[in-house]
């Protein structure tokens, strides 16, 4: 079977499980439910994996399917692009994608919209594939604003709580403000090289621009209206805030929109776009700084979080950070190393709270847990593994590219000693607030549970494999091991150098970085065993915990400030700017119409009467003898008769 020629399936299956549930999923019992939407998910892993292991045998490693011509305006096609960029995505997407969906059936087995929950599962599924696999910039920006609207409808599932169609409707708005730089930066494309195609507008990027390096430019223009569309879909200063409340939706949709979706999408059209990135060094430098702030920025804040789901959410924006740091500093295969260790360990971490939430009848307070480790010992486990990983622990999945990226930091020519510092100072961070949230939760004494129990298999054994994921996910970057692997799962050596035009693959870090990176790993685990339970207080902590008062002096300039506070402004600018040209248009219009109409009446009418009268006058003589009856004329036809031979008698 030629797989290459089916990619265009690989969307298509969930969106048809999506559409079962909107049209018969009322009426279906739950059992099929639970085969039919994580089934539509596995058929595209499926389908996925045989595409990628044909596309790795081929000799260019890309594959296009064009279905239509779908906009001729702007020559966009309804096509499909698979590269090993898109493979890897499609891979993370579907394959972790389909994990969730199995432990959300045990998660969501008592909850009530079984049917509806499943439905938007796989239509955010759908959205990304859209996003991952569209041949040009519109296709994908579908597919885009459509993981959007889904994590709207996901945040806000539980919409019988006020918190929760508030998360959703933040998450909603926010995006809409990264979307409208994205929108520029497409059209902005367009104009320059008159083609929305991946494969068009890089090779005119390649060969029709230099880069910028003197001054801003264009270039420079169109790739930060990118990178603002970027951090409004993957979280990033300042327009994070909406993530760590979309923890208000159930906790497999936290699952997918941090780990395997949504919050990826910005990371992939940014590394899409590195041929732009890498002609315009200034904007790429705000990448990387913007990267770097967010990661120490968002580790601070989940430092002090006492809701296990908020330190994992908080912990998503600075990872993410990371990943824009990478991709800023111009090693972007990098950036899509981490975010596919990333997704296993962040999906094991978020599904095993879920496990503990589930465990503990619901609770999501920290300090009212611990011991839970008897209780519990898989979720124990699984999630152990999971903070190792994120840690950067040797021999985990995180360590590798964590390592990676703070090698780049430290040795790219677009890197620096101080962002590699904050890189650094993160990493150590993100070792202690993880640490803390496992000493806080399972170890220590019992601390008001009741009951605790492990979650169901349907809940456990994705865990499981997660788990596996997160230790030998790193490992597809160690050259050495390639002899054990089949050339259609070398992702990140010489495949995605192909992507990125990089004849090597990884490099081997320096032995003294990497000493430092496990050293300060080692530290934060330490400090956090003896420190977890301490009791804080002062100004700067209870700033952290209060995230800053980031949420608060947004809601004092632009919700309570420019769209309540700031009414009476606004009213004044409405009334006389506003409402002064609309009202001014129509008094134009009226004063237009009574000219026209006094024009009309005494120029126009004037004139017309004044011809009439001459017409008129001048028709007077032939109206005397137009009489209209038979006998006048011939009376004058016999008098003409008459003079004529009259005329020729005197003659």
């Amino acid at each position: 079977m030629n797989f290459l020629e089916l990619i265009w399936l690989i969307p298509l299956i969930p969106l048809a499980g999506a559409a079962a549930m909107l049209f018969l999923g009322r009426h279906l019992p739950k059992t099929v439910i639970s085969f039919l939407c994580p089934g539509a998910v596995f058929l595209s892993f499926l389908i996925s994996a045989g595409a990628v292991i044909q596309l790795a045998g081929t000799a260019g490693k890309t594959h296009e399917v064009v279905q239509f011509m779908w906009l001729p305006a702007l020559n966009a096609q309804w096509g499909f692009f698979l590269d090993p960029l898109s493979s890897v995505m499609i891979l993370v997407v579907t394959g972790i994608g389909f994990l969730i969906h199995v432990y959300a059936v045990g998660y969501m087995a008592h909850e009530g919209g079984f049917y509806r929950f499943f439905g938007y599962l796989n239509l955010f599924v759908f959205f990304m594939l859209m996003l991952v696999l569209a041949n040009n910039y519109l296709l994908l920006f579908v597919g885009w604003e459509g993981v959007g609207l889904c994590s709207y409808l996901l945040i806000g599932f539980y919409f019988d709580r006020k918190s929760a169609g508030d998360a959703g409707k933040k998450a909603f708005i926010v995006n809409r403000i990264g979307d409208a730089g994205f929108i520029i930066g497409v059209l902005l494309i367009w104009q320059l090289t008159g083609s929305l195609r991946f494969v068009d507008v890089n090779h005119a990027f390649e060969h029709g621009f230099t880069a910028e390096t003197a001054a801003w430019g264009v270039l420079s223009t169109t790739a930060l209206m990118l990178f603002i569309g970027a951090t409004g879909k993957s979280a990033q200063f300042p327009l994070y805030v909406w993530l760590p409340d979309a923890m208000e939706g159930p906790t497999p949709v936290s699952a997918l929109i941090h780990a395997a979706t949504m919050v990826t999408a910005g990371v992939y059209m940014i590394c899409r776009t590195h041929v732009l990135f890498e002609l315009t060094p200034m904007a790429s430098n705000i990448v990387a700084v913007t990267g770097a702030f967010t990661a120490i920025f968002a580790a601070t804040i989940a430092i002090a979080q006492n809701d296990i789901k908020r330190v994992l959410a908080y912990s998503t924006v600075s990872q993410l950070g990371y990943m824009f740091l990478a991709a800023g500093v111009g090693a972007y295969w990098v950036a899509i190393f981490h975010l596919f260790t990333h997704a296993f360990f962040k999906a094991l971490l978020f599904l095993g709270a879920g496990s503990v939430i589930h465990g503990v009848g619901g609770e999501q307070d920290m300090r009212k847990m611990g011991g839970l480790k008897k209780y519990m010992p898989v979720t124990h486990a699984v999630m152990f593994i999971a903070t190792l990983a994120i840690s950067g622990i040797p021999g985990f999945a995180g360590f590798f590219s964590k390592d990676e990226i703070l090698a780049q930091v430290w040795g790219s020519v677009h890197g620096s000693k101080v962002l590699w510092a904050v890189g650094l100072t993160t990493a150590a961070m993100t070792a202690f607030y993880m640490w803390r949230m496992m000493y806080m939760t399972f170890y220590g004494a019992e601390r008001s549970h009741v009951h605790a129990h492990e979650s169901p298999k349907v809940m456990t054994v994705p865990l499981m494999v997660l788990a596996l994921g997160s230790i030998v996910a790193g490992w597809f970057a160690v050259p050495r091991w390639w002899t054990f692997l089949p050339d259609s799962f070398r992702f990140f050596d010489t495949w995605l150098a192909h992507v990125f035009g990089r004849e090597n693959g990884p490099t081997i870090p320096d032995a003294a970085l990497t000493l430092a990176s496990v050293g300060v790993a080692v530290l934060g685990i330490f400090v956090a065993s003896r420190l977890y339970l301490r009791v804080w207080d002062g100004p700067l902590y209870r700033a952290m915990q209060n995230k800053w008062y980031v949420d608060e002096i947004y809601d004092f300039l632009f919700v309570n400030g420019l769209a309540k506070g700031g009414g009476e402004l606004l009213g004044a600018f409405d009334r006389t700017i506003v409402d002064g040209g609309v009202n001014g248009a129509g008094w134009l219009t009226r004063f237009s119409s009574t000219v026209s109409i006094w024009w009309d009446t005494w120029i126009v009418d004037g004139m017309v009467r004044l011809s009439s009268f001459a017409v008129k006058l001048a028709g007077y003589p032939v109206r005397l003898i137009q009489t209209g009856y038979v006998q006048s004329y011939a009376l004058v036809f016999v008098a003409g008769v008459l003079a004529i031979i009259g005329f020729y008698f005197v003659r």
